[in-house]
């Protein structure tokens, strides 16, 4: 890694910040390949949906449980060897599964094995990735270089899952070895990055450990309460939304609606992010952050609310897409503040306990979704359910002189 700071030039020439997106774009396209492959893999082998919900379920919690301590790892080690040696291995993980297909050697066990591979580092490549980004890019252009990256996990969203249906229909090796070299060429990407030093901590006492580490950046976030504020309201929001998307792939099936327009419906949802992530910048520049934060609890709210009664299948994905168009935005302005006022030392830490609560929303939300659908019996229901929980977030919103008065600029931690 070099000395020095964040070069002043206008992203697209900023060589660095380049070389990072490239890197995370090639390991979230690489997720989301694994993500369908292996489902598809265990259907042509075993047709057993028990193993295909373990696999989800142990690449889910893999994921879920690696982002803690990879936020520490990120604050503690050197970032760009992380990342290096994150790709390095998931690349060599997936080839062996490769390998012991073109060998007829394929065990169910393995797979587990390389899902906990891949699920475990690619959540501790994300906090070194996050943590990295201010310090190749000026404080004057994160936002715009948030919102870009915003536009990354669409991107893979929407290329992967086309990606791997169509190389498993032609070998079902092909996804794999398409996603190990993917891995090399993030990880060769990677090979050309240039970090400044992390600056070394004094250290008059001997340094806690793991448990201790974490739970300085517990203690940091929670004094902080703007921080703590958006983290509580987009744990809540993503929850709701997660369940959401079960609840409209239920309708999707119930109604008949065709495998090839339940894509496209989901096509309009990645869709709406990448031009979300577009204008986010532009949006974050013009609008002050607490009418972005508002806004979008709102936008939301009436969004799925709309879903309740437009048909399913296309005119329900534009809805979806129009609310995925306001979440790049709302990112932005929370990533943002977040970056800039997160001393350096602790900015993997806090990323990782932003993944963990995104997870953890994640895991639940899906849960919720297939409760209200069975208990209620009618999937239209079960989306006003999710409305009225928006309302309420977007209510509680509106309500706090936290979020109501959210910073435009980099301030000092909040005292509780």
């Amino acid at each position: 890694m070099s000395d020095g700071v964040a070069p002043d030039v206008p992203l697209s020439r900023n060589r660095n910040y380049n070389i990072l997106w490239t890197g995370q774009l090639f390991s979230e396209f690489a997720a989301e390949l694994t993500l369908i492959a292996f489902p598809l893999l265990i259907l042509s082998m075993a047709g057993s949906p028990l193993q295909m919900g373990v696999a989800s379920s142990v690449l889910a919690v893999a994921t879920t449980a690696a982002v803690a301590p990879a936020g520490v790892l990120a604050d503690r080690w050197d970032r760009k060897k992380i990342m290096l040696v994150c790709q390095a291995v998931r690349a060599l993980a997936i080839v062996s599964l490769a390998v012991a297909l073109y060998l007829d050697s394929y065990t169910f066990a393995h797979l587990l094995a390389v899902a906990v591979v891949e699920g475990v580092l690619g959540s501790v490549f994300q906090p070194a990735e996050h943590a990295a980004l201010p310090t190749v890019v000026p404080e004057s252009q994160l936002s715009n270089a948030v919102a870009r990256n915003a536009a990354r996990p669409f991107l893979a969203m929407l290329l992967g899952p086309v990606a791997a249906g169509y190389l498993f229909a032609l070998n079902p090796i092909s996804p794999f070895l398409a996603n190990a070299v993917i891995l090399t060429i993030s990880l060769v990407t990677m090979l050309f990055l240039r970090l400044p030093r992390q600056a070394a901590e004094p250290e008059p006492e001997p340094q806690p450990g793991f448990g201790g580490q974490f739970a300085e950046g517990v203690r940091w976030m929670l004094r902080n309460r703007v921080i703590r504020t958006t983290m509580a309201w987009a744990v809540v929001a993503n929850m709701v939304f997660s369940a959401l998307l079960i609840i409209i792939m239920t309708m999707s099936n119930e109604d008949k609606v065709g495998a090839g327009e339940i894509g496209l419906m989901m096509a309009c949802f990645g869709a709406g992010g990448i031009l979300g992530a577009v204008a986010a910048g532009w949006l974050h520049d013009v609008l002050k952050p607490s009418v972005v934060v508002l806004g979008f609890s709102w936008v939301l709210t009436c969004a799925v609310a709309l879903m309740a009664v437009v048909p399913t299948g296309v005119p329900l994905g534009a809805v979806l897409g129009v609310a995925a168009f306001f979440a790049p935005v709302a990112n932005t302005v929370v990533m943002t503040y977040q970056i800039t006022t997160t001393p350096d030392e602790l900015r993997g830490r806090l990323s990782g306990l932003a993944a963990l609560a995104s997870g953890v929303a994640a895991a639940l939300g899906p849960v919720i979704g297939a409760f209200l659908i069975t208990g209620l019996g009618d999937g239209r229901k079960a989306v006003l359910v999710c409305a009225a929980g928006l309302f309420l977030v977007a209510l509680a919103s509106t309500a706090s002189p936290v979020l109501r008065r959210f910073p435009t600029t980099k301030l000092e931690p909040v005292p509780a």
